[in-house]
């Protein structure tokens, strides 16, 4: 498996494939982002998003001046030209629907490293735009490797490429940043209560942003 870039520096390969995308999101999405302070420029850090389409890993990091991994499922990985563009990525597998302990290890080395790691909690695509129940299982990561979660909105992409389309389409995305939550600072906190702290904070930003100016196009057709 292709190692991570080591450092905060992104590699030149990464950088272009980054700027592409960019320019993608920009002009084809009308893409936008808030809140990118809120992610730690140094040291690992675990962004918990939602997630409403395949574009999710990549409209979750595109606004962050750091070099990013991601899980992804391990299916993904079976034909070998696109395991090593996603490698080349910082992508590593984990297989869905067990306790996949080698995708976690990894995630906790990565972590460790210093790190930026996109993690999914839902666990699969929302079917109706909102936002599911999340798994706790990111609060333990963060706790023992003793990093901050950033909570992180998508909100756009459902309406772009669903679960139920076979392609996408064009349509306003923004990326919201939430301020970090530091589990290991808060030990009476349950992985539970904790989850639902970070669950909370991306809603707020959904109940926020929902009514940004970039969307007022979609609510006049709705009426």
């Amino acid at each position: 498996m292709a190692q991570p870039n080591q450092g905060t520096a992104m590699r030149r390969g990464y950088r272009i494939c980054r700027h592409i995308a960019r320019v993608l999101f920009t002009f084809l999405f009308r893409g936008r982002a808030f809140g990118v302070q809120n992610v730690p420029l140094h040291g690992g850090v675990l962004l918990v998003s939602n997630h409403q389409s395949f574009f999710d890993p990549v409209l979750a990091t595109l606004a962050i001046p750091r070099e990013c991994n991601y899980m992804a499922r391990d299916n993904l990985f079976h034909h070998p030209i696109f395991r090593r563009v996603i490698e080349f990525l910082n992508a590593f597998p984990v297989k869905r629907g067990t306790a996949d302990m080698g995708a976690i290890k990894e995630t906790m080395r990565r972590l460790k490293a210093g790190k930026v790691v996109l993690t999914f909690p839902e666990a699969t695509r929302t079917r109706d735009g909102s936002i599911g129940p999340m798994r706790a299982g990111v609060v333990l990561l963060a706790r023992k490797t003793r990093v901050p979660i950033v909570p992180t909105l998508i909100l756009g992409a459902f309406g772009s490429w669903p679960r139920t389309a076979k392609l996408p389409k064009p349509h306003p995305i923004l990326v919201a940043y939430a301020e970090p939550v530091y589990p290991h600072r808060h030990p009476d906190w349950t992985g539970d209560q904790c989850v639902e702290i970070v669950r909370d904070r991306i809603i707020e930003l959904k109940e926020r942003f929902e009514s940004h100016p970039m969307f007022s196009w979609q609510r006049i057709s709705r009426k």
